[in-house]
């Protein structure tokens, strides 16, 4: 049984207190560890160790913060059979998958370390001919890093490797779903000789977050998370006017047109719906088919879904793993027959099943329309609702009509309408006749509600700078 204490200035550390956050495997429902509860002071102790790196971690040459950066990367593969058993057991997935992600985040922290001569000013014309304008990045301070639970390892890497090689440090809080993973990656840090400080982790409850992100030294907080978090991560970045980056709700459409590779398009959008059980921020959340295709389309995605089973992962990595918990799953089943009650099919799936674990099927609807609740909120699991549609002006309108714009998806042969896709979609991201990936060169920035800032590629490291003009009379 896994007992973890909170990772601050390189040490792991008592928490002093009794109270901890239990963590739960969600394929059988029994208790699988806790890590402590960190109070307010042990909050502002992370924070202070980060200030006091984040001033030596700064001034070293950028490139030898990218070989320190090099490093932790191979600590984390070398760590990679750890952190994958830890990150199965706590959230469901398989153990093949969950090395997985630890190697793909070493992958991206190794990215980010090839910023280290990359990372560019400007020297602008001045009006002046005796003066010189230069524009130079630098680094914010201490950012504060709010992780989720459904890709805790890779998503904390995402965040914490363009912030340090930028020049900041961090405070990560993990998930209270998925937490033990993350003194994993603590452990690689110390393997890998990060300084002291430069990486802190500290799991707290929700009055402690705010404590986190309120602190003086908190220049920036980045979350992945929901709306309604990201409306109190706001709410923090007030009292110091920190920057927030935020990645919140998704509600990826994807549209069918009547030439699509139609077996083609049904395994990926099966693929990405039942992947980790749906719990993907870009999952493909509705389908918009074209009429004359539509009856075929659906009778595939039937049939595909149907043929999916359910279980633990740990048992078989075939199956279709659970939802993160229970209230997770209720929610979701809330969902699907409040939309059957308005008039939609169930064509598989759609019942809770019995036995251990937070299991959920499968579960396709058609009959839906666009005013319906499964179309316009964020499902986060398996469910997917069938819209058809009679031109593709009809089905942009739906696939815009919407508060999220994060992902988007198209399915065709014909490039006119490639590229009128992409020049009036109201989305991030645009992906044909693919579905979404989250290339770490890219940039994954959403519309509308879905966030502010983004992650990735160049863009998403700046980020995590701020800039200093410098005028020079000469």
């Amino acid at each position: 049984m896994r007992n973890e204490k909170n990772f601050i200035d390189g040490h792991f550390v008592d928490a002093g207190l009794d109270a901890g956050i239990h963590v739960t495997d969600p394929a059988t429902g029994q208790h699988a560890g806790s890590v402590d509860a960190a109070s307010d002071t042990q909050v502002r102790q992370a924070v202070q160790a980060a200030a006091q790196a984040q001033r030596m971690w700064a001034r070293l040459p950028a490139i030898e913060r990218g070989n320190q950066l090099r490093r932790f990367a191979d600590a984390i593969e070398r760590h990679a059979h750890i952190v994958g058993h830890t990150l199965a057991m706590e959230s469901g997935k398989s153990v093949a998958d969950a090395t997985g992600e630890a190697i793909y985040g070493a992958e991206i922290v190794r990215y980010h370390a090839e910023w280290a001569r990359r990372i560019e000013g400007e020297v602008i014309p001045s009006d002046n001919t005796d003066e010189t304008i230069l524009l130079q990045r630098e680094p914010l301070g201490v950012v504060a890093c709010l992780i989720p639970f459904n890709y805790p390892v890779y998503t904390l890497l995402r965040k914490i490797a363009p912030a340090l090689i930028a020049g900041n440090t961090v405070v990560v809080r993990p998930s209270n779903h998925t937490p033990l993973s993350a003194y994993d990656i603590a452990r690689a840090a110390q393997d890998a000789g990060m300084p002291a400080g430069t990486i802190n982790i500290v799991a707290m409850e929700h009055e402690q977050a705010e404590v986190l992100c309120t602190q003086p030294d908190v220049a920036m907080i980045t979350l992945t998370g929901s709306v309604r978090a990201g409306r109190a991560v706001l709410d923090y970045c007030k009292v110091n006017i920190a920057k927030p980056s935020l990645e919140l709700g998704g509600k990826t459409p994807a549209i069918i047109e009547a030439d699509a590779d139609l077996e083609r398009a049904a395994d990926a959008i099966v693929a990405s719906k039942t992947t980790h059980c749906g719990q993907l921020c870009t999952a493909i959340e509705r389908v918009y088919v074209h009429e004359s295709v539509h009856d075929d389309f659906l009778a595939l995605l039937k049939a595909k879904f149907a043929a999916i089973r359910i279980g633990n992962r740990a048992e078989d990595a075939r199956y279709m793993g659970p939802l993160v918990s229970a209230p997770a799953r209720d929610g979701i089943h809330a969902k699907v027959l409040r939309a059957v009650a308005e008039g939609a099919v169930v064509e598989t799936g759609g019942t809770l099943p019995e036995g251990p674990g937070y299991f959920y099927p499968p579960t396709l609807l058609s009959g839906c329309r666009q005013d319906m609740e499964i179309v316009q909120e964020e499902i986060f699991g398996p469910v997917l609702p069938v819209l058809r549609y009679a031109s593709l002006d009809d089905a942009l309108r739906m696939a815009n009509d919407h508060q999220f714009g994060l992902s988007s998806v198209l399915y065709t042969e014909n490039y006119r309408a490639a590229l009128r896709v992409a020049n009036h979609i109201e989305a991030g991201e645009l992906y044909v006749n693919r579905t979404p990936a989250d290339p770490y060169q890219g940039f994954h920035a959403g519309w509308k509600r879905s966030g502010l800032g983004g992650d990735d590629g160049k863009h998403g490291m700046l980020e995590f700078t701020q800039t200093r003009l410098v005028v020079m009379k000469h």
